[in-house]
């Protein structure tokens, strides 16, 4: 591990020498994620993307990539576009990635099951702002805005992201 490593722990998630509350799935940690468990899967993974709501934050590095209104993510299992960002209209189970909540201002999306999915094996894996502290995601790590904010601004595609199991 290095100090440029994301790396889950007891307290938060250790970046650049800082430790970050956050949250994890409600289903806690997996090493067998399945679609739907609510849980974070155990590994090594890496940030591949950063997206943003250019209407409401400035973009936080030069590589990250506006949210338009009509983006998706998709979660269903029997669209060839699983896991995979996609555009509205689109006839298959999906997550909107343009919120009316603050949830997806900000996303750091994971390789996790990306960019050849396996169907089934779990979608959407993101570094997202939280609901509440430390409130439960469906699977991904969440963090206060300003905390998720900064480590957008510092972070670089191809970082690594560690899960222990606990």
């Amino acid at each position: 591990m290095t100090p440029n490593d994301l790396v889950l722990t007891p307290r938060g998630v250790r970046f650049l020498g800082h430790v970050f509350p956050c949250a994890v799935g409600k289903g806690g940690l997996t090493r067998t994620k399945k679609e739907g468990d609510g849980a974070t899967p155990v590994g090594v993974h890496h940030i591949v993307g950063m997206l943003y709501r250019a209407d409401r934050i400035p973009r936080p590095a030069p590589w990250a990539r506006p949210i338009g209104p009509r983006d998706l993510w998709s979660d269903d299992v029997k669209d060839l576009a699983y896991n995979h960002l996609v555009q509205a209209p689109h006839d298959y189970s999906h997550e909107k990635l343009r919120r009316a909540d603050p949830l997806y201002d900000l996303i750091l999306i994971t390789d996790w099951n990306y960019p050849d999915a396996i169907p089934g094996n779990g979608s959407a894996i993101f570094l997202h702002q939280w609901r509440r502290p430390r409130y439960p995601t469906e699977g991904c790590i969440a963090f206060g805005r300003s905390h998720l904010r900064w480590i957008a601004r510092q972070i670089a595609p191809g970082t690594r992201l560690i899960i222990p199991e606990v």
